[in-house]
């Protein structure tokens, strides 16, 4: 069961945390991720994601984030996946990003 209670961040909070972690890809690199430094982000998620609860989160070598949420209902319900791209584009750094949040947008 997940622990609510420890869900200290907002997601804005969480967000914007997010978003300073350089995950700059290389065109380049042979390897999957493309860069270490991609793994940053995900290890991050895991770590939260087994803070509220998650027991079966992990990064994989490749640098997939799974986690299992379980259903609340005893009905039958199909699984749901949902899935992000973590890293950025190589033609800007990654480092040093300063999000500027625009609350009346």
């Amino acid at each position: 069961m997940m622990n609510l209670d420890k869900l200290i961040f907002s997601v804005k909070e969480r967000f914007l945390r997010y978003v300073k972690i350089d995950t700059q890809s290389d065109p380049e690199s042979p390897a999957c991720p493309s860069t270490a430094k991609q793994k940053d982000l995900g290890n991050l998620l895991v770590k939260e994601l087994q803070e509220i609860g998650l027991t079966d989160a992990h990064l994989d070598e490749y640098g997939y984030v799974y986690a299992t949420v379980p259903a609340n209902t005893s009905k039958k319900v199909p699984v749901v996946c949902f899935c992000s791209h973590m890293d950025t584009a190589p033609d800007c750094s990654g480092a040093g990003v300063k999000p500027i949040v625009h609350p009346d947008y």
